[in-house]
Order: C-alpha cells, then sequence, then structure tokens
C-alpha cells in the first residue's frame, strides 16, 4: 500500500515556529519509514522548494541549501518514492476534473490528484480540505482524530 502526502505537511515539518510543526514532523518520522510506501509528487517538492524558502510565506524561511536538503533526506529514504507524470497523464488530468470548475489556485491540487490517480495511490494525508472533491482520494488530516 502507498500513500502521499500535501505540501503543507512538510512545511510544518520543517518550519518550527509553525503551531504543527511537532505533529507534522512526527507524523513523518513515523510514517516514512515503512512499511508503506510514502509517494511525493515532483509538484509537491517543488512547491515546497518554492515556499519553504519564500520570506511571505515563512517568518523564518530556509535557505535554499536547506530546503534542498530537506528534500534530497527524504528522496533517500528506503520507503519514499517520487512520482512523476507518465504517459497519458492529461487524460487523467481530464478525467479527474471532468466537472469541476478547476481554476488558479485549484490547479496545482488538481495536478497532484491526477500524478495520485494515474499511480494508484489511494490516500493523501493533508490539512486542505480542497481535496475532498476528488471523491477518488481517501483524504486524511493528520491532526485531527480519524471518525469511525
Amino acid at each position: 500500500m502507498s500513500f502521499a502526502v500535501d505540501v503543507n505537511l512538510l512545511l510544518y515539518a520543517s518550519d518550527a515556529a509553525s503551531p504543527a510543526h511537532g505533529r507534522a514532523k512526527r507524523f513523518l518520522e513515523e510514517h516514512s519509514t515503512g512499511p508503506e510506501t510514502l509517494c511525493l509528487g515532483w509538484p509537491t517538492l517543488m512547491s515546497y522548494l518554492r515556499l519553504a524558502t519564500h520570506p511571505a510565506a515563512s517568518s523564518n524561511p530556509l535557505s535554499a541549501d536547506q530546503a534542498e536538503r530537506n528534500v534530497a533526506e527524504l528522496l533517500a529514504m528506503p520507503h519514499v518514492r517520487p512520482l512523476s507524470e507518465q504517459e497519458g497523464f492529461w487524460d487523467v488530468y481530464r478525467d479527474v476534473t471532468r466537472g469541476l470548475s478547476i481554476r488558479a489556485n485549484d490547479v496545482p491540487d488538481a495536478h497532484l490528484a491526477a500524478l495520485l490517480r494515474q499511480h494508484d495511490v489511494p490516500t493523501l494525508y493533508t490539512n486542505d480540505r480542497d481535496f475532498l472533491k476528488y471523491e477518488f482520494l481517501k483524504v486524511r488530516n493528520p491532526f485531527e482524530k480519524e471518525r469511525d
């Protein structure tokens, strides 16, 4: 089985000033060592590099070198796998977004959702409720208790 995380968890885990820092860091530490595979979309990793180093997005932005080291450390873990678009991605994207009004800030979320669909990754951990519109995804907020 595999799962993915959204960029917000990566950002919280690396921002010691974030109120969610401890929980996000623990979540990544516990879930990146297996047995399930942690799948990280390249769009998620690139968003992390952009936002973690952006002075308007964080009161204490990381240097480019530190942000890149964080990504490299994640990718070096044995149960972590990066995801890229494969042949036919556009068709998957169109299928995932059919019937939805996807524009502006929704586009990166739709991109990630389509990437997860293409790779049969069923679960996304995020605290972004916008992903709930993708019915095929099991969207889990790691900061909330699981409901039965």
